[in-house]
């Protein structure tokens, strides 16, 4: 495990193994890119676990098929033939990419944006999956599609030992101030900022 010994230790009455072992929402947002890759290193160390994982997108293209996607999949598909890992699950919950918003489109986005919600809170009910990964999930609160109070109430209230973590720009201050660990990505250099578009291997 790692050494590394806090500042400051609460008086909440659990031992140091139970403080360690508690489940965490962490939040990656800000405007630098990276966050959606953090939340997927964080995926393959989890599988490295055992751990069940499961992986919501909101507003990425049900048509696009990501590397992180398809590494994670085919580590799924090892864990069904060996054991080895821990079982995958991909699920696509908005409606292409929302935040290119075409005329007479918002219901259909908002009525999926909702339904992969309360998908979310019926998983996290029933304990399905160790890691949640909810990648640009902030868009679909900052739009007003999710409501944030439920947000924050059901993450504070599932049951067992899950960790979230939830991916995008924007976050809203109220999920921050819940979450256990925030990442603020910050603008740093980017090859975009130069007009370079992703290249294979090396995708942003």
């Amino acid at each position: 495990m790692p050494q590394g010994k806090p500042e400051y230790v609460p008086d909440d009455g659990l031992t140091t193994r139970q403080r360690r072992n508690r489940p965490l929402v962490m939040v990656h947002t800000g405007p630098g890119k990276g966050k959606s890759t953090a939340a997927f290193g964080l995926a393959l160390r989890a599988w490295n676990q055992g751990w069940p994982i499961g992986v919501f997108q909101f507003v990425k293209s049900a048509k696009w098929r990501i590397g992180e996607e398809n590494a994670l999949l085919a580590l799924g598909r090892l864990h069904e033939r060996t054991g080895e890992g821990g079982p995958v699950s991909w699920n696509k919950m908005g409606e292409g990419w929302s935040w290119i918003q075409r005329p007479g489109a918002e219901a259909d986005h908002e009525a999926a944006a909702r339904e992969g919600w309360e998908q979310i809170k019926r998983d996290l009910a029933a304990e399905k999956y160790r890691l949640y990964v909810l990648d640009e999930f902030t868009y679909p609160m900052k739009w007003g599609w999710v409501d944030v109070e439920d947000v924050v109430a059901a993450l504070a209230d599932r049951p067992g030992n899950q960790h979230v973590v939830i991916t995008g720009r924007d976050a809203d201050p109220r999920l921050i101030e819940a979450a256990d660990l925030v990442t603020e990505m910050a603008k740093v250099r980017h090859p975009m900022d130069g007009g370079q578009k992703g290249q294979k291997g090396i995708e942003w």
